[in-house]
């Protein structure tokens, strides 16, 4: 019964009857896994939990992680401060390592400031948005901790480093873990506080330019050595110091940076085109999900929290699904510079907004654009480059659909499906504003009609969930990277750059805060081994 599951002492009360126990000698019962289960009218919370009878609980819930003082240790350079950088960092620590980590943005706290801005001004910081600044794209979209990457790491260290830095322990026990957008930041911060205690170091507002390679003639292969970055100082964007730090780099950037998928393919380094999906963020009125997905007229009641949804299909070869779903959430512009729209989501804690979005979104792979999904713009692009093109030129068409502001296009669900335009629009969690615009029109026809397709049969599978009291809103774009960079998948060091570890999202090796972090900690390891084989090989 929900109403047990949810509160504590009703919880303990049902654990005694169950098991024939006295109150008394029931001592504490601890949740180690819950998961909800709405299939049926009758909805049950599944509950594993650990019963302390006659004895107190111990005092720690989880192993927590020793983080030794580093200082005077070799350093290694971590470019980016997104989970993949962040745990890469921490992990440095644990190998007596001292990580210096380099960010384009500000702290989760001047990040707040700007983000913002973005409604009441409609202009973009360039250099501090949802993607760049501590914490990366995650630190305010949504803190979503489920992955299916569990055969690549140690998801439950990853969740305990959360938990050890301020994150409730309830992401121990659920399916679906989640932290909360306004809970995250300080999360992050502590784990900043860890890095800074243990004698590494954190750079914000410093932009990675450049690798320092050493070229030398007696090594057969060229190592990377370092960075160049140019830092602001005290915050005065028009001073610039020119900087250099020492060390194998750890290349941690994000799905977003272009100017440096720009510099690796302008300086040779061999990097790929990569697969990603485009579509849109949809967004309905939360209760009518909770209807729908808890298959009752009242919705989630007093104790079920906000219902969460996962869609999928295949429409003509390409797969069209649910992405990133924000139960009781906002739809934010997550775009990072001048003349583009893009789209995400995200949720507090509580999940409590009267609103529920989801990216829905379409398979793209590079061979797809050879047929033209949009004109190009003129000018070479080189392929490795060509799905981040795309990417660039969907969004400033959105752009310019959407009075070329952060007034971002919409149209009403139904609508969209059956071709028409709305002649209004529903009230919105997006903060800049809509405008009603035909998306089935001006989207690349591949995409629309997939996802035409794709809305009619998740109208099918759902009832209600096809509906004119839903919004599109574009468009969603930045849901992977556009590139990989290429590495070796021994050593996890760039393909032909020694001491050069491509991490995370924006390498192209994970998808979201778990995996992102995973990949930060194996890219660590394997850093150490790098300098561990260089220091004796030098010796």
């Amino acid at each position: 019964m929900p109403q047990v599951a949810a509160d504590s002492d009703a919880l303990r009360r049902y654990v005694a009857q169950e098991k024939g126990l006295a109150l008394s000698a029931l001592k504490a019962v601890r949740v180690l896994r819950r998961s909800i289960d709405a299939r049926q009218r009758n909805i049950f919370v599944n509950l594993k939990v650990r019963v302390y009878v006659n004895e107190e609980p111990q005092d720690d819930e989880y192993e927590r992680v020793d983080y030794p003082n580093v200082e005077g240790r070799p350093q290694v350079i971590v470019v980016g401060a997104g989970p993949g950088g962040l745990f890469a960092a921490l992990r440095l620590i644990e190998l007596g390592l001292r990580p210096i980590v380099l960010e384009r943005g500000k702290d989760v706290h001047e990040r707040k400031r700007d983000l913002a801005t973005i409604a009441r001004t409609q202009t973009v910081d360039g250099e501090s948005n949802y993607c760049f600044g501590e914490g990366g794209a995650g630190a305010y979209s949504d803190g979503k901790l489920f992955t299916r990457s569990k055969k690549r790491g140690d998801v439950e260290k990853i969740l305990r480093v959360f938990c050890q830095h301020g994150a409730s322990t309830a992401i121990l026990a659920d399916a679906h873990p989640h932290i909360g957008t306004d809970r995250l930041p300080a999360v992050i911060e502590a784990m900043r506080n860890t890095i800074i205690r243990c004698g590494g170091e954190v750079h914000f507002q410093t932009k990675m330019t450049g690798f320092m390679i050493d070229h030398s003639p007696l090594t057969i292969d060229h190592s990377v050595v370092g960075v160049k970055a140019q830092q602001t100082v005290n915050g005065q964007r028009s001073i610039v110091n020119e900087k250099e730090f020492l060390g194998p780099v750890i290349l941690a950037t994000g799905h977003s940076a272009r100017d440096v998928y720009r510099y690796l393919a302008a300086e040779g380094i061999e990097i790929e085109a990569k697969g990603i999906a485009v579509g849109v963020r949809l967004e309905h009125p939360s209760a009518l999900i909770d209807q729908i997905q808890y298959h009752r007229k009242e919705g989630r009641g007093q104790w079920l929290p906000a219902a969460e949804y996962s869609f999928v299909t295949q429409v003509e070869g390409r797969g069209v699904y649910s992405f990133c779903m924000c139960p009781g959430g906002f739809v934010i512009p997550a775009a990072t510079g001048p003349e583009q729209i893009v789209v995400n989501g995200m949720s507090p804690a509580s999940r409590a907004s009267q609103w529920s979005n989801s990216g829905m979104v379409v398979e793209i792979r590079p061979e797809d654009l050879e047929n033209n999904y949009l004109p190009q713009q003129g000018g070479h692009t080189p392929s490795a480059l060509k799905v981040m093109r795309f990417q660039e030129e969907l969004e400033q068409l959105c752009w310019q659909q959407g009075n070329r502001k952060q007034t971002a296009p919409a149209q009403r669900m139904a609508d969209f499906v059956n071709g028409r335009l709305s002649s209004d629009l529903p009230r919105s969690s997006y903060a800049p504003g809509l405008v009603a615009s035909p998306l089935h029109f001006w989207l690349p026809k591949p995409i629309a009609n997939r996802l035409q397709q794709g809305f009619r049969t998740f109208g099918r599978q759902a009832h209600g969930f096809l509906t004119n009291e839903a919004v599109l809103i574009g468009v969603e774009t930045r849901t992977s990277s556009p590139i990989r960079i290429l590495r070796n998948n021994d050593n996890l060091q760039h393909i032909r750059l020694k001491g050069l570890f491509p991490c995370g999202e924006g390498a192209g090796y994970a998808g979201g805060i778990v995996s992102a972090a995973i990949d930060g900690e194996r890219c660590a390891q394997m850093c150490a081994l790098y300098l561990e084989n260089h220091c004796c090989s030098t010796m």
